[in-house]
């Protein structure tokens, strides 16, 4: 696996070396050890799918706080989505800076997501899959979000989000 930090520390996109012959394709998807040569969380207390019918599901941006803060990684094993990162690290030079990427099944990337940082993604096609890794354990009452068109981020997204959850069409204004 390949690991290419981006520009807001701790957020990587993962992308698969694949082995391709024959009868298929074979790629590592998860290693503890090539996690933690990049000062990667690579404790998995909770394993998530996410599976989104339609094109142009928004789903978040989803994070928790302390004690149960969460590092993700999520991986598209179906369909393709736009994912995007952003930072909510009050000490951090990229404080409320975000990234996005474009991440898919026919990419094989990954993108991981430390703690502290918020994503929320759009998928791109009908019945996309997505996988999620997460290094805490889900925990309702430490659960927050963020509105997708906050306007204290300037989010920028490729379509206009055909279905959200009342819930996370509902949050209120980010105060920091």
């Amino acid at each position: 696996m390949k690991f290419l930090e981006q520009k807001i520390k701790g957020v990587f996109i993962i992308e698969a070396e694949p082995f391709i012959d024959e009868r298929g394709v074979f790629r590592r998807h998860f290693c503890q050890n090539e996690f933690s040569e990049y000062n990667i969380d690579s404790i998995v207390k909770q394993a998530n799918i996410s599976e989104n019918k339609y094109a142009y599901t928004l789903r978040g941006f989803h994070y928790q706080i302390e004690p149960y803060q969460e590092a993700k990684t999520i991986s598209c094993l179906r369909g393709s989505i736009y994912d995007i990162v952003v930072d909510l690290r009050p000490k951090s030079s990229t404080f409320m800076q975000w990234i996005s990427f474009d991440i898919s099944s026919e990419n094989r990337k990954s993108i991981h997501i430390p703690k502290g940082c918020a994503n929320a993604f759009l998928s791109l096609e009908d019945n996309t899959l997505l996988q999620y890794y997460s290094s805490e354990i889900y925990d309702p009452l430490s659960e927050r979000g963020i509105r997708y068109n906050d306007p204290a981020f300037d989010f920028k997204w490729p379509a206009d989000a055909k279905f959200i959850s009342e819930k996370d069409n509902n949050h209120p204004d980010f105060k920091y």
